[in-house]
């Protein structure tokens, strides 16, 4: 076992169903396999959802396949979503479980009182450097590998807002600059702020992370501090 920094280089160990499914049974939130062979797991109260979608493949970021899709409604009958978030592979297991407990503890996970800037300042405060050109939308880690920014929509990541031209977060890890991303993330317009910035604060956290396998192409970015 690795112990290993940055925490947003660290890959997802390919154990993304698994931890963050013990994370979600852990809330309390119940499951079950859906007709397309994906894993819906589902708020006691009914207004939040993580489905572990990998296996119906819906749609790519970054040419990477999205693996799990979170979302929120404002009422148990409601057909439509308030909000999406969507995460590939590789992305790590630790940011993603921390953004649900985010989510889980929030009284109502549709309301967004807080501002951009907190999730500016989440990243600030770990190390992230923000953008010369865009210092109020987009930060970067110290070593320019991974971005988080608020950016135009890509195709097909939407939510109840029906609005052209909506801005969300979005958030990718690139080892080397022309190589494979990593992992990539997409928020659509209607996350909170506040959720995103759980999400950032866990990403850029300095806390060494365990890991079995690394992936081959951050080898040359990542820090072992030591092994168990």
């Amino acid at each position: 076992m690795y112990w290993v920094t940055p925490r947003h280089l660290a890959g997802d160990d390919d154990a993304l169903a698994e931890r963050i499914g013990d994370t979600l049974a852990g809330l309390g939130w119940r499951m079950w396999p859906t007709a397309r062979h994906t894993l819906l797991h589902v708020s006691p109260d009914g207004l939040r959802g993580a489905e572990w979608i990998l296996a119906a493949y819906p749609f790519e970021l970054g040419g990477l396949p999205v693996a799990w899709q979170l979302s929120a409604r404002s009422h148990v009958t409601s057909v439509m979503t308030e909000w999406n978030a969507y995460f590939t592979t590789g992305v790590p297991y630790e940011a993603l479980a921390d953004l649900l407990v985010a989510i889980d503890a929030c009284e109502a996970p549709d309301a967004d009182f807080e501002g951009p800037e907190m999730v500016l300042n989440a990243l600030s405060s770990r190390g992230w450097i923000r953008d010369v050109d865009r210092p109020r939308s987009t930060a970067m880690d110290p070593g320019f590998t991974s971005c988080v920014s608020l950016e135009m929509l890509p195709p097909l990541i939407e939510d109840a807002d029906p609005r052209p031209d909506l801005v969300g977060w979005q958030a990718w890890a690139e080892p080397a600059l022309g190589s494979p991303y990593l992992w990539c993330a997409s928020f659509s317009a209607g996350v909170p702020h506040g959720l995103v910035a759980a999400f950032a604060s866990s990403l850029a956290s300095p806390v060494p992370v365990p890991r079995r396998t690394v992936p081959k192409n951050a080898e040359g970015r990542l820090t072992v501090v030591r092994l168990s």
